[in-house]
This record gives structure tokens, C-alpha cells and sequence, in this order.
């Protein structure tokens, strides 16, 4: 997010200067985080990918039809995502748990999926804390915003509406914005934005979703504090990941 004024998000770890004037941008990162997508179609997602390549689609097209095949929360199954280690804490490994006999590749999927929206409304809420202020809507982009039913099931879990633009490349179009505004065919970077974004739709979070994913974010919470020193235990084991 943008902010006025200067904040760590993390001890630490500084914030960027933006590029809009008298401003900084805190983020927390998910570090391969929306990766995992891409990690679960190599690893598990022969089927469609096989078919993609027939259809002339990408895999990721079919893939979301999987999310339809579990009901939110997936029956109990939670991932939490730490499949790389981030420089706050070295050794942290991810996790999947709650497996039952009712579980399936489809599972693991939508697992995903809400166990990166786990993640990110942690981010949110830890830079709101921080930077005490509360955002009433979040804007989405990227590749996985593309997915209806991946927006719908993140505004669910953050409890906020999504925003979501017309172009997902939106790195690009600030980038576009702030070269339109630079060469003076507006008069400032926000008369600009006011003309160059435009958002395509609005998801709304379902209220029968939101208790759902709200009870289970609190268990969500749980996860990596109980699994930490496991987590170092297996790497003086096995020597991953390399510190």
C-alpha cells in the first residue's frame, strides 16, 4: 500500500520510496506466493495441463474449475504457505494439514488458494497495525486475479470487497501512468489515474463464507507458531533449508 508517511511493516524491513511524490510503500510479501499456482500445475496438474495444450488455453483455466469441487474451508484441509524462506525467519517450511479419506487433488488446490489468502490478510492486518489505518476495499492484480471464483474466495476470507481493474498488468499501467504524467499530457499523477485506471468488477464477500474462513483464520494463526521449532528441528536434520 501507499502510505504518507514512513513505517516498517516488519521490523527491519524498510519501506520503499514510492514513486508518487512525498510517499512510501510498506508491503509484506508472500514469498512465492501465488508461485505455488504455477508449483501445484507442475507438480500436480498433468491432466490439465495435457488438455490445455489440445485446447490451445492456459492450464490455469482448467485448473480453476478444481475450486468448485470443495466447499470453502475444504472440509478442514489448511495449507500454510511457506514453500520458500523468507529473510524474516530462514527456516520456515510450509505445511498441509487436516487430510481425511474425503480429500483430493482438487483439495489441495482450493487449500492452496485459502491458505494464500490466510497469508495475505495477516499481511493486511499487520500493516494496518502498524500503520494504523484500515483499508475498506482491496484492489487486486496479476495473473490469479484473472480467476473469478480466486477473487471471490479472497474477498470472503478478508471480509472486503475486491476491486478488480481492467488490465492485471497493472505494474505496466503505473509505469504508463506515471510516464503520461511525466510528459505532461496530464497535469498531475492523479489527474492521470483518474483517467488511465478503471476497475471491471467488484467481488462481495459472501456473509455465510466470511464466518466460515473467519473462525478458521484464527486457526490459521496457530499453525506456524506450533510448527516453528519443528520446523527447526527438521532442518538440523535434513540441512534444508541451507542457512
Amino acid at each position: 500500500m501507499t502510505s504518507p508517511g514512513y513505517f516498517e511493516p516488519l521490523p527491519f524491513m524498510p519501506a520503499y520510496c514510492a514513486a508518487y511524490p512525498g510517499s512510501w510503500v510498506p508491503e509484506v510479501e508472500i514469498f512465492r506466493g501465488y508461485w505455488m499456482i504455477s508449483w501445484f500445475r507442475d507438480e500436480l496438474g498433468y491432466r490439465e495441463t495435457e488438455e490445455a495444450r489440445r485446447l490451445g488455453i492456459l492450464p490455469e483455466e482448467l485448473l480453476n474449475k478444481l475450486l468448485e469441487k470443495d466447499p470453502p474451508g475444504c472440509r478442514g484441509l489448511m495449507m500454510q504457505p511457506n514453500w520458500g524462506p523468507s529473510l524474516k525467519d530462514p527456516m520456515a517450511k510450509g505445511a498441509i494439514i487436516g487430510f481425511g479419506d474425503v480429500h483430493t487433488r482438487s483439495s489441495i488446490y482450493r487449500a492452496t488458494v485459502e491458505g494464500l489468502g490466510y497469508a495475505l490478510r495477516d499481511g493486511l492486518e499487520t500493516l494496518e497495525k502498524r500503520g494504523r489505518f484500515y483499508s475498506d476495499k482491496i484492489a487486486v492484480s496479476g495473473g490469479a486475479s484473472k480467476s473469478d471464483l480466486i477473487c471471490q474466495i479472497s474477498a470472503d476470507i478478508f471480509g472486503r470487497p475486491m476491486v478488480r481493474g481492467r488490465t492485471y498488468e497493472t505494474s505496466g499501467l503505473g509505469a504508463a501512468i506515471l510516464t503520461a504524467s511525466a510528459l505532461g499530457l496530464f497535469p498531475s499523477i492523479d489527474a492521470a489515474v483518474n483517467r488511465m485506471v478503471h476497475y471491471e468488477r467488484t467481488f462481495t464477500p459472501q456473509l455465510e463464507n466470511v464466518l466460515i474462513y473467519n473462525r478458521l483464520y484464527k486457526v490459521y494463526g496457530k499453525i506456524y507458531k506450533r510448527m516453528k521449532d519443528l520446523y527447526q528441528d527438521i532442518q538440523k536434520i535434513t540441512g534444508y533449508p541451507e542457512l
